[in-house]
């Protein structure tokens, strides 16, 4: 866990298609002592999370309402669990909310021949498997969201999509804080762009991108890689002229 002022990054071991990496949700802590948490992990994670809450100085049921920066598996899976443990109500982007409540299926999974067909395969990897066989995340969503809105403590939303139609990164005041989401990616400390080959639509993707650097930066915490504050405004105007 690392604090950024009213930003909690939270450090969640998980297992990936590339193997065990941490992956990054966010909780903003508001002036009303409650939180809003940004994304949930994989599935099974609530205890993780509960713990990494309590390393800041605060329990599950302060979270009063989840963003969901997009409809991933490693980004919602323990969204279920989260709401029905807190009460909190639920935000995503408009384009993003049929994936969210389960009325649309998950846009990157293969179809259900295709994934009958990689379930018949005895080398399939356990993490794939469970992926392929699990129910659908449905959890309704009691605001959708637009770019330009604000939700608590000032917290703008931008619309950055391409990696799905309708993935969005926050912008925090104060600190100058991004949360990216997979809008962008990091390693170390050096920023770069989102993952292609989990990005659909890359030119919107990389449009996201020099959207992204329009605005005055100081930190941003990527859902991949975690906390980038070295110049990280200036990587990040670096890293658009280079999808230009």
């Amino acid at each position: 866990m690392q604090r950024l002022g009213d930003v909690i990054v939270l450090d969640l071991p998980a297992t990936l298609m590339d193997g065990p990496t941490l992956i990054h949700p966010v909780a903003l802590a508001g002036p009303d002592h409650t939180l809003t948490l940004v994304d949930t992990g994989l599935p099974g994670m609530l205890e993780a999370i509960t713990a990494e809450l309590a390393q800041a100085g605060y329990a599950l049921g302060q979270v009063r309402r989840v963003v969901v920066t997009h409809h991933d598996l490693d980004h919602i899976g323990s969204l279920e669990d989260i709401v029905r443990a807190t009460g909190a109500e639920v935000y995503a982007l408009e384009d993003e909310v049929p994936y969210v409540t389960g009325a649309r299926r998950a846009q990157k999974l293969p179809s259900p021949e295709q994934a009958q067909a990689m379930l018949g395969d005895p080398q399939l990897s356990a993490p794939l498997r469970a992926m392929l066989t699990r129910d659908p995340v449905r959890v309704p969503v009691q605001r959708p969201l637009r770019d330009g809105d604000q939700l608590p403590g000032g917290v703008r939303v931008i619309a950055t999509p391409g990696h799905t139609p309708g993935h969005l990164s926050l912008l925090v005041p104060g600190g100058r804080t991004l949360i990216s989401g997979d809008a962008l990616t990091s390693q170390g400390g050096q920023l770069s762009g989102p993952l292609p080959r989990a990005t659909p639509d890359l030119p919107a993707a990389h449009a996201s991108v020099r959207r992204l650097a329009q605005e005055d930066v100081q930190t941003i915490v990527t859902y991949h890689g975690g906390v980038v504050s070295d110049d990280a405004g200036g990587q990040l105007r670096a890293l658009a002229a280079s999808l230009a």
